[in-house]
């Protein structure tokens, strides 16, 4: 028997690194000397970096703008000519100084410095894992760092954010970074919605970033503007990239990638080819998977998701684990996911669970062990 876990991260408890360690110290309980293969996985958004370092990237460290223009310490990794960027290293909510929400005025500037970092090393490929953004700019920040301008009626530059947006009067995109034409570029994510509109950027993910209502509405208005002026300056296509999956994507970072040429695909796919997940799932004879909550958005790109079904194209038995369980056996199964583990079996004070999860889920192994590999 050979087991490989393939986990993504219990998003406040446990990094995906973390996950599989305890999860390989529940298993040797059972089953000493039991072979087991970590490879731990993301969809795209935060933990991204972390999944491709573990599986061998080297660690890059610059320093570029936050959200709110302070300088912050973001990493991104490298590969062989390959480039894993995770936004939210550089524009994520954790990045916000004391954690205020600022919607209308959070920008990617220091997302299109990591990716000008990433290109400075020599990288020819770079997959870009969007989620978890502080952000609704849709990727306008972003280009500037890279070269675009952005200019209201008297010429001058428009503010940050989304809602320095509704000023805009004319962009040009003539200074962008050359080498960007010469890349492989890859827009991970596992959201597929819109750039603006009743499932856009604005109105389905400004309220986490703190939108109310009126801003909602005050960044779809700017949205609009933004694609319509980009549409002028460079072509027909800058509309169409705005109704493409994706473009929604990270606060709208998705529409700035597709304007500068990348190609989308489901955040979870791009990383298991990256990590190397094919030839690992063929030495496995189960998998392991997870993340802090199996539920509805499980099923729609989220790590644990693609994984199951990989390896049920391969033949491989698939169990998850999770902090929290909302999803019923029949929804498993069609998945992909023959059994899932939560911690609250164990441990059913969901507190606990939280502050506890390592050996929470080192005895949940232990029970995984005893039902499919003693």
């Amino acid at each position: 028997m050979s087991v490989l876990i393939a986990a993504d991260k219990f998003k406040g408890s446990l990094t995906a690194v973390q996950v599989a360690e305890r999860i390989t110290a529940g298993l040797r309980r059972v089953v000493p000397g039991i072979a087991v293969e970590a490879l731990p996985v993301a969809d795209g958004g935060d933990g991204t970096v972390a999944a491709a370092v573990a599986a061998g990237f080297e660690r890059r460290e610059t320093t570029v703008a936050g959200p709110l223009g302070d300088p912050v310490t973001a990493a991104y990794a490298l590969r062989d000519g390959t480039a894993v960027v995770e936004m939210a290293e550089a524009s994520g909510l954790q990045r916000l100084p004391g954690g205020v929400l600022a919607p209308l005025t959070a920008s990617t500037y220091g997302s299109g410095e990591l990716l000008r970092a990433a290109l400075d090393a020599g990288a020819t490929t770079i997959v870009f894992g969007v989620g978890g953004s502080a952000t609704t700019d849709g990727g306008a920040g972003m280009l500037a760092a890279l070269g675009a301008r952005f200019l209201d009626a008297d010429g001058k530059p428009v503010g940050p954010g989304g809602g320095g947006l509704r000023e805009l009067a004319t962009a040009d995109l003539s200074g962008l970074d050359p080498r960007l034409a010469g890349i492989g570029f890859v827009l991970a994510s596992d959201v597929d919605n819109p750039l603006t509109g009743p499932k856009g950027a604005p109105a389905v993910y400004g309220p986490q970033k703190g939108a109310g209502p009126e801003d909602v509405a005050v960044l779809d208005a700017a949205l609009c503007r933004y694609a319509e002026v980009l549409e002028r300056a460079t072509g027909p296509e800058a509309a169409e990239y705005a109704l493409a999956p994706g473009a929604g994507a990270a606060g709208g970072i998705g529409y700035g990638a597709l304007v500068l040429g990348a190609r989308f695909r489901p955040g979870i796919e791009v990383m298991l080819d990256v990590l190397g997940f094919a030839p690992a799932l063929e030495r496995a004879t189960l998998v392991i998977t997870g993340e802090g909550s199996l539920d509805e958005q499980t099923l729609h790109g989220k790590a644990p998701a693609g994984v199951a079904a990989a390896a049920r194209a391969a033949g491989k038995e698939v169990v998850a684990v999770c902090g929290r369980l909302a999803l019923a056996p029949d929804a498993l199964a069609r998945a992909g996911i023959r059994r899932a583990y939560p911690l609250t079996d164990v441990e059913p004070d969901v507190g606990r669970c939280i502050a506890e999860a390592g050996p929470i889920l080192e005895d949940v192994a232990e029970r995984i062990a005893r039902d499919f590999l003693s």
